[in-house]
């Protein structure tokens, strides 16, 4: 700005002012174009990440759940790239347990539905006569199918939080020997011996569904008489810890293998991925 004052009447004055109008145009021009070319490079700069990260979730909304971001700093960008990897990692377990369940419930329902078809057409066929046997083995082939559906349904009904509980005090230990009991008969073909060893005092009461109790211990007792060798044993401990009740199944090897340990309690997850 120019503060008023006299006139300018000179030519060597008039000559400054205009080499100073010159030079302040020129002076703008390159803070004009110094300012767009930094605005270009600070935009390149922060839009590399967000394109790449725009073309990784395009990439994992079509389902490529292998997609990762490289982590290039310790930023709120690079935090975001590792929140992404976190999500893409999470997508990619959950594929692989849906692929995996799927799998198994295909080969658990191949399996007796594969025996149901041959007896019936030997049936048909005249080859096997229709005997109160061969009654009994269908229907046994029936039983286990109906068990997968109601495993299947129990699942889904787990997934929507609406499992059925009917929780009462009771004893859990009675539920425990009465499921082993049912199972001795198999421990014994295999030769497996059972060792009961409570520690308590006097019965505990828990608040507990004697259903659900039955189921868990069925499943823990199926998994060892399923995974131990012939010859083995099991051990059933029984004893209080401070203001809880600890039931320990322990059976001989094979055991698990460290790997694998952290990933039982995964939804489908199996050891044996073989299934031999």
């Amino acid at each position: 700005g120019l503060m008023p004052g006299n006139p300018i009447n000179q030519a060597s004055d008039i000559y400054f002012m205009e080499r100073q109008v010159n030079l302040f145009f020129w002076v703008a021009l390159m803070m004009v174009l110094l300012s767009a070319l930094i605005a270009w490079f600070l935009a390149y700069h922060l839009g590399q990440p967000l394109k790449r990260i725009t073309a990784a979730a395009q990439r994992l909304a079509v389902g490529e759940y292998k997609t990762r971001l490289p982590i290039e700093s310790n930023d709120e960008m690079g935090q975001l790239a590792r929140n992404f990897n976190d999500m893409a990692a999470a997508l990619d377990q959950v594929e692989q347990s849906r692929r995996r369940w799927v799998a198994d419930i295909s080969h658990e329902l191949r399996t007796p539905l594969a025996v149901l078809r041959g007896e019936l057409e030997a049936i048909m066929d005249g080859i096997h006569p229709l005997t109160p046997e061969t009654i009994k083995s269908l229907s046994g082939d029936v039983m286990r199918l109906n068990r997968l559906t109601e495993d299947l349904y129990q699942l889904a009904l787990s997934d929507q939080g609406a499992l059925s509980y009917r929780k009462v005090l009771l004893d859990p230990l009675p539920l425990l020997q009465e499921d082993l009991a049912a199972f001795m008969p198999d421990f014994n073909n295999k030769r497996i011996s059972v060792k009961w060893i409570n520690h308590l005092p006097k019965p505990l009461l828990i608040n507990a569904d004697s259903g659900r109790l039955s189921q868990l211990f069925r499943n823990l007792l199926t998994n060892s008489l399923n995974h131990t060798d012939k010859g083995g044993q099991m051990e059933i401990m029984i004893e209080r810890v401070e203001n809880r009740l600890v039931i320990e199944l322990a059976d001989s090897s094979p055991g698990v293998s460290q790997q694998d340990i952290a990933h039982l309690f995964e939804r489908f997850y199996r050891v044996d991925s073989s299934r031999n």
